[in-house]
């Protein structure tokens, strides 16, 4: 249910120290509850930058008619899958909310209507990576919903009006997959890490285009070709990463990291934009 909105103590995000950006690899949600190298990489992290005030998580799982910020106090942990152990639908990821980055979100956000929401919390795509970060569920977290009638353009210029809050210590991660067909995933090879040729293929142009910030063949995807229609068969997978490359800052280094495909059709790839001095 939408609540009236409210102004919020927008003064406790000042000018701060610059947080990076990040895109995350989150792959099986699995992963929440399972020791392998991409979690050992999720880990390291936390040890490379300052704690950040809150963070705004952009994720693949919530995919909205128009595009909504959430803003409660306490967003509930949402097992948002089936099939899986109960082991995994035990957790929790108890960390609080922010309404008041939730009012910052919409007040930077002007292309399009930002809506303050009650209701969604969150979901895998964001508790499943953020706690191998921040285990203690003590940072601040809001999500951003992705508008699925917005054209790839649209979502990528809607995410450089993101990129002020990374100079008031807010941390910035979008959570997703480059390549991501569950159709073509090799179910036998599901724990290796194994890459068909075409599924390496996209991503290593997706790689190299991200290099040289050629920013219009990553937004036009559709026009590359058969193998980008096996890799990104559907968007909501892939669009977390355009969120990220929109927050770019040019004092930004780009660096990749879980950068292995596991089970043919998956790719765990992360970015991460760093600002140097």
């Amino acid at each position: 249910m939408n609540q009236p909105e409210t102004t919020g103590n927008l003064s406790a995000f000042a000018t701060s120290n610059t947080m990076p950006s990040y895109f995350l690899g989150h792959g099986s949600p699995m992963n929440a509850i399972e020791e392998n190298e991409f979690v050992e990489g999720l880990r390291a992290l936390a040890k490379t930058i300052p704690k950040p005030k809150a963070i705004l998580c952009i994720s693949a799982h919530w995919v909205t008619e128009g595009t909504f910020v959430t803003a409660m106090e306490n967003p509930p942990t949402i097992h948002d899958f089936g099939g899986f152990p109960k082991a995994l639908f035990d957790v929790e990821y108890p960390a609080p909310g922010s309404p008041e980055l939730a009012k910052l979100v919409q007040s930077v956000i002007k292309s399009q209507n930002v809506k303050l929401d009650y209701e969604w919390g969150l979901d895998h795509g964001a508790w499943s990576v953020i706690k191998h970060i921040y285990p203690k569920a003590d940072i601040p977290i809001v999500q951003l919903s992705m508008d699925y009638k917005s054209s790839l353009e649209q979502h990528f210029q809607l995410a450089k009006e993101l990129a002020p809050l990374r100079n008031k210590g807010i941390l910035i991660i979008a959570s997703g997959n480059i390549v991501h067909n569950l159709r073509m995933v090799a179910w036998d090879r599901l724990n290796e890490v194994y890459g068909f040729d075409w599924a390496l293929d996209v991503n290593q142009k997706v790689k190299d285009w991200i290099k040289i910030e050629d920013y219009q063949s990553l937004i036009q995807i559709r026009d590359q070709g058969k193998e980008f229609e096996w890799a990104i068969p559907t968007a909501e997978h892939y669009l977390p990463l355009l969120y990220t490359l929109g927050t770019k800052l040019n004092s930004d280094e780009i660096s990749f990291f879980n950068d292995k495909p596991v089970a043919g059709a998956l790719t765990m790839t992360s970015v991460k934009l760093d600002a140097k001095s």
